[in-house]
């Protein structure tokens, strides 16, 4: 004999109940900062990071390249 009900195994059956689920993760702001203001009208910059350094550098077609 079966002791299970088909019945309880239909889908989303077994989703956890609204108000055990954690809260959504809410995005935090992301701190905008324009080219303009980084380059101050030059094409190349250096920056350091953790002790190694990058080079970021606008193209001539305006896109930006991050090197090591």
């Amino acid at each position: 004999m079966n002791s299970h009900n088909p019945a309880n195994f239909r889908f989303g059956q077994y989703r956890t109940p609204q108000a055990e689920r954690p809260a959504p993760i809410r995005p935090m702001a992301v701190r905008t900062v324009t080219s303009e203001s980084l380059f101050h009208g030059d094409h190349e910059i250096s920056i350091d990071h953790r002790g190694a350094m990058y080079r970021l550098k606008i193209t001539r077609q305006g896109k930006l390249i991050l090197n090591k």
